[in-house]
Parts: C-alpha cells; structure tokens; sequence
C-alpha cells in the first residue's frame, strides 16, 4: 500500500481534515470580510486599512507563542474545542452592531482582533495535531492539509464575495455555523493519554525552550527566516495590495476580489494536488528557493497592470508558486521538530507566517499611497532575490535532505 493511500485510509487524520475544513471555511472568509469591509463599505485609504490590519493582528501575535507552549503535551482535541467554541460569539456580536446600525472603524477593528486571537491561538495546536495523527507520512499529510485547505479557502472566498449581494447578516451567520460545525468535527477526535508531568514548566519557560529549539536547528531557524521576510512583502502583497489593484486598476467590486482570490487559491490546490503525487521529496529545500526566485516574474507581469486576462492568469501562477512554497516550508519544519518541541516550534513558523502580516500591512500601505498601487509589488521582487541568494550561498536550506 503506497504511503499515499495510507493517509487518506487513515480515520484520525480523515477527521482531522474535516474539524480543518470547516474552521479554514471561517478563517478563509475573515480573510475577504475584513479587507472589504474596510475598503468597499467604509472606504477607508490604504494608509488606515494597512494600520488597521496591523493592529487586528498583533494581539494575535502574543497568544501564538503561549498557544504553541499549551500544545505540547496537552489534548489538544480539548484545547481546540474549547477555543472553537467561544470563537462563534465574535461574528455574532458584529451582527448585532449592523442591526443597530452602528458598524464603525472601532466595531470593525474589535471582531477582527477577536477573530485573529482565535486563529493564532488555534493555529500551533493544529499544527501540532496533524503530526500526531499522520504518523510516518507527514510529507503526504502536511500536502494533503494544505490542499484541502486551498479548497475551503477558496469556497470561503465564494460565500464571503456575496457580501454585496446576500448582505454582511447572512455571510457572518454562515461564518459563525461553520465555526461551530468545526468544533463539533474536532470532538470526534480520540482524547489523547497524556503523563501529567509532561511539559509542567510555567509557560514563559515553555515557550524560550521553544525558541531555543527552533534556533538551534540551522535548517528550522533559516527556513523560519526566510518565511518571515518572504511573508512580509509576499504574503503582506496579497493581502494588502491585491485588493486595492482590483478596485483601483480593474474597478472591481467585492465579488470580481473574491473571484480573484479563488483563482489564487486554485492555483494553490493545483500546484499541491501535483505535490502529492510526487512527495515525498528528497531535497525539498532546493525546490522551495527557486520558487522564490520564479516569483520574480509573476509580480513583475503584475506591475505592468496588464490585461484583465493576464492579470487572472498571473494570479493562477502566483497562486501556484505560493502553494509550494507554503507546503515546503512547512514540511520541514514539521519533520525536522523534534516530538518533544513540536508544538512550540511550529507555533513560532505560524508567527512567523502570521506575524508578518501586520508588518507588510503598514509598509505596503504607505507605499501604496506614496508611490502609486502597483508600485508595492517592488519590494517583493527585490525581496525575492535577495533571499533566493542568501538560502543558496549562506544557509543549510539548499543543501537539506528529508530524513528517510
């Protein structure tokens, strides 16, 4: 039996997928929620729509570290479902806001911070889980994951670019029962046995022996580091300059972004559906350099705001390149972690994914606004280079082989 058939036989990872699915259906949803309703309802510039990104997102920061040190060593069904429980209430109190008529910067900014408490916290324990129940194929699991998760992303997307159509009630409800539909799939999930001394040391010195951890691993800490800086300006483009490249440029509304986002995260599951045929790979990190490399050319037919049709077909590429980058780098990380740290460690890789959003946010918003929308795509170019030289000439990640 391939290694391929034995994670989709595998009945805990099998209700892994559907707790992750539900959830990254809410999580996919905040992503377009948020940045439209701050830039097609309130219509705000970009200076305040990056601040305000930014500041939903930084609380979130300080719990992903303390989320990934109460992942080692705890249930993490448990701890899951007790966060995917309170997370409905959020979408529920903007709901009550636009039924008084009273949506406003600071309600907006309020739900936003709630919502992204819920996923940095969250994010390390699932992260963590997926290593538990996918035993020796982590290469396959992790593929299969983002996957899936590319597809929810995307219908995510679908039901959330509605918003002008349906009216924000109905997509915050939906977002709402998809949240709970997400904890009652993680409870279906087997309690795991746990010694009670493991992992007893008070969370400060949990999470240093994390990052200790992640440093002293030459590939984990340069993989890290190349993910953060990539994120800033990669990630931090699409989330910040996308948008306004399809209002401004394109003149779309909320349903041609979430079209545009969908085609991006098709590209994504594209690229991973390949992946799985062809995992696991020996040298990985050879692979995830030249992807960085390559997006050179992706964000430079961007700025050159070309046709509407190029622009959707470079949106497919750049969602393609991100979709290996992503898998890749989480791949290592996860099978490099030793069990012990794993929890913590991959808590650091999701604040380094996470974190770099609120950074890209503010710097892609004043550039947006001080040298013109397409022109924030530059820095990812550049970026992109330089970290393609910096992994090849002065890490390990170039060199680096998955272990048998």
């Amino acid at each position: 039996m391939s290694s391929s058939t034995d994670v989709w036989r595998n009945p805990q990872f099998r209700l892994y997928l559907n707790s992750t699915a539900f959830t990254g259906i809410a999580f996919a949803m905040q992503q377009l929620l948020l940045s439209w309703i701050l830039i097609g309802i309130l219509e705000l510039p970009a200076t305040q729509v990056g601040a305000i990104q930014a500041a939903a997102g930084v609380p979130g920061l300080f719990l992903m570290l303390l989320g990934g040190a109460r992942a080692d060593g705890r249930d993490l069904r448990t701890m899951l479902m007790q966060i995917y429980c309170f997370a409905p209430i959020l979408p529920l109190l903007l709901i009550a806001v636009i039924s008084f008529s009273e949506l406003s910067v600071w309600s907006v900014l309020l739900w936003a911070i709630g919502m992204s408490v819920v996923i940095s916290y969250s994010s390390p324990a699932q992260q963590a889980l997926l290593s538990k129940v996918a035993a020796t194929t982590v290469q396959k699991a992790v593929s299969a994951t983002t996957t899936i998760g590319f597809l929810v992303q995307m219908l995510g997307l679908c039901v959330a670019g509605t918003m002008d159509q349906l009216g924000l009630l109905p997509v915050l409800g939906i977002q709402g029962i998809c949240i709970v539909l997400g904890a009652l799939a993680v409870r279906r999930l087997p309690v795991q046995t746990l010694k009670p001394t493991e992992n007893s040391d008070p969370a400060w010195k949990s999470i240093a022996a994390g990052l200790r951890a992640a440093y002293q691993s030459k590939v984990i800490f340069h993989v890290l580091g190349i993910n953060f800086v990539s994120s800033i300006f990669n990630a931090g483009a699409f989330m910040t300059v996308f948008p306004f490249i399809i209002k401004r440029i394109y003149e779309g509304d909320a349903f041609l972004l979430s079209m545009m986002m969908i085609i991006f995260y098709g590209g994504a599951a594209a690229s991973n559906f390949f992946m799985m045929r062809v995992m696991p790979l020996q040298r990985p990190g050879k692979v995830y350099l030249i992807m960085q490399l390559s997006r050179i050319l992706i964000l430079g037919l961007m700025w050159i705001q070309p046709p509407f049709w190029m622009m959707a077909a470079a949106s497919i590429a750049w969602g393609l390149n991100m979709g290996v980058t992503m898998t890749l780098a989480r791949a290592i990380v996860q099978e490099s972690a030793s069990k012990e740290f794993r929890g913590r460690i991959m808590s650091v890789y999701s604040l380094g994914l996470l974190g770099s959003a609120p950074l890209g946010a503010i710097l892609l918003g004043w550039i947006i606004e001080s040298f013109g929308t397409v022109n924030a795509l530059l820095p990812a170019m550049a970026i992109s280079l330089i970290l393609f030289l910096f992994g090849v000439l002065f890490t390990t990640v170039y060199h680096y082989r998955s272990p048998k």
